[in-house]
């Protein structure tokens, strides 16, 4: 039975569900408590035991316990063959993990700057103004990445040939640039209607929905008016 600690605003443990229904496998989620002003602390005693960074995603299956996203749908995916999310071409696989890559290291670093906005504001006006200003940066960065990302899909309905991790990835960090508040995919045509694409799949709608629940529930409501197309 494969089991999944997962968290109610975590990006990486969304990206494992995701993968997880896409590819039809039943599983047990273990959802760990998250509030904006403390994080995942205290830690969850089973992620601490199982997991030596101590955060989620964590995944265990018939005694074998796997942590970080990437080395989770590559185990899925190896083990669990069928609909598979990886390209069958070595070529291809690289590409797509270079994609995975770039949603996963260089696109979450332009999003950290706007985490602040779902977290109760701070009194020091001074280190608001700071944050905004940090936070108007990224969004500058974002608008770049989304550039990039809009003349890579070329007008192709994937990533690569069929629905594949880097889709999964990248449709994350969009996501959470939309929930935070960042730039509106008006403008990048082919990047609006492939995240709209993937919006209405069953596995990919759930996770938005519930971080959209968990959001009325943990977050302090962005103001800025978030716009996907």
């Amino acid at each position: 039975m494969i089991t999944l600690y997962s968290g109610p605003l975590s990006l990486f443990s969304r990206k494992v569900e995701i993968a997880l229904r896409e590819k039809g496998l039943g599983f047990e989620r273990v959802m760990v408590p998250f509030n904006q002003t403390t994080g995942y602390d205290p830690k969850h005693p089973e992620v601490t035991a199982l997991n030596p960074k101590g955060q989620v995603p964590v995944l265990t299956d018939c005694g074998l316990v796997l942590y970080d996203s990437t080395v989770i749908i590559e185990y899925l995916d190896e083990a669990y063959p069928e609909l598979p999310l990886l390209p069958a071409s070595p070529a291809d696989r690289a590409r797509c993990r270079l994609d995975e890559l770039y949603a996963d290291e260089i696109l979450f670093s332009a999003l950290r700057p706007l985490m602040h906005r779902t977290s109760p504001p701070t009194s020091d006006q001074t280190r608001r103004m700071a944050q905004e200003a940090d936070a108007l940066i990224a969004e500058a960065a974002l608008s770049r990445h989304y550039a990039v990302l809009d003349e890579r899909l070329a007008g192709r309905e994937f990533f690569a040939q069929n629905l594949s991790v880097a889709d999964i990835a990248l449709f994350m960090s969009v996501l959470f640039s939309q929930r935070l508040g960042g730039p509106s995919l008006a403008g990048f045509y082919g990047l609006a209607m492939w995240y709209e694409r993937l919006s209405k799949r069953p596995a990919f709608a759930q996770v938005a929905a519930e971080i959209a629940e968990a959001d009325r529930r943990l977050s302090f409501p962005v103001k800025r008016a978030l716009k996907s197309a």
